[in-house]
């Protein structure tokens, strides 16, 4: 039987920030090709490509993501602790399902599916493109540091560029031209005067000030300011679009970017639940069952230079994936 602290390092030991996961997919692929699974690979762009492994299908799959978020981590076995990038997010978790799926196949249970999909953590181009594949099962356990409880729900989300433009002049001469920054300097910081919505499960809505760009020299008035927030969502969206414009009217324009909507998920008895405040890509793969969200690890430690996963919560894993599965298969 496969040691899943083994399994992990040996994916951790491969480069695969989004972009550039053929590493990951190659091993994976041929892990499940001998163990014999029926494996296809999806080609998202050139040298990336998902991973599909069936065999009966019309049950369970269990699904994360290969890529990393940037800079590469080599692994490390310190202590009960496996460090390394994605130790936590999202290759431990790989591991365990890969781990959990085979000794169900073993056991003779093969309705069971193994998903793996590249570049959630940049755009989710993987899972968007996964979708697309004749998904049978009726079940969908997606894979993300929850510190091991089945997640009740998660927040959406809702990119906003805020944009404001001046004019530009020599700044010898600055009345001659007007300035696209002051103005943002003075309207962000109002943007936490906003009555955001509450829910009961999910919590408080919250957001984030990410970045503000400004200008282009010391030496000259600046003509266009742009500040990118992040909102994480726990209704619909529309009404919280409608109070940024009735806030920005007259002073900023609005760009929305990329949304996805506030989720519920299925749990199970015996398991610890909470909601999370994350984002995954189960609203990108709504053809692939009814979604449940667990992994072992925290997010807490994930994209940070000391990402980890406790080696006996990877372990302890194993075995909730192949309980969750005979759960779901037995309903």
């Amino acid at each position: 039987m496969t040691d899943v602290v083994a399994l992990a390092a040996e994916l951790l030991a491969i480069q695969s920030t989004s972009g550039a996961e053929s590493g990951a997919v190659d091993f994976v692929s041929r892990w499940l090709v001998a163990g014999g699974w029926n494996v296809e690979l999806q080609q998202v762009a050139p040298g990336r490509a998902n991973v599909w492994a069936t065999r009966d299908g019309h049950g369970v799959t269990l699904s994360t993501h290969l890529d990393t978020v940037p800079p590469y981590v080599s692994p490390r076995l310190e202590g009960n602790r496996l460090y390394g990038r994605g130790s936590c997010d999202a290759k431990g978790i790989a591991a365990a399902m890969m781990v959990a799926a085979q000794q169900l196949a073993e056991a003779g249970e093969h309705r069971v599916d193994l998903l793996f999909v590249v570049g959630e953590e940049k755009n989710s181009d993987g899972a968007r493109a996964a979708n697309h594949l004749p998904a049978t099962s009726k079940w969908l356990i997606n894979g993300e540091p929850t510190e091991s409880k089945l997640a009740s729900g998660a927040k959406g989300s809702q990119r906003v560029i805020i944009r404001t433009r001046g004019r530009a002049a020599h700044s010898a001469y600055a009345h001659l031209g007007e300035s696209a920054i002051e103005p943002m300097l003075g309207l962000l910081p109002t943007i936490h005067d906003i009555d955001l919505p509450s829910d009961p499960v999910l919590g408080a809505t919250t957001l984030n000030i990410g970045t503000v760009h400004g200008g282009t020299e010391a030496n000259i008035v600046p003509a266009l300011c742009e500040a990118e927030v992040m909102f994480r969502l726990v209704q619909d969206v529309t009404p919280l679009r409608a109070q940024l414009v009735r806030w920005a009217e007259g002073r900023a324009e609005l760009d929305w970017g990329s949304h996805i909507p506030p989720q519920r998920f299925h749990t199970l008895p015996g398991f610890d639940t909470a909601p999370v405040a994350y984002t995954s890509d189960i609203p990108l793969l709504d053809r692939w069952g009814t979604p449940l969200l667990f992994g072992p690890g925290s997010i807490t430690v994930a994209h940070t230079p000391d990402e980890f996963v406790e080696i006996g919560e990877l372990r302890r894993a194993v075995d909730a994936y192949v309980r969750m599965t005979r759960a779901l298969l037995n309903s």
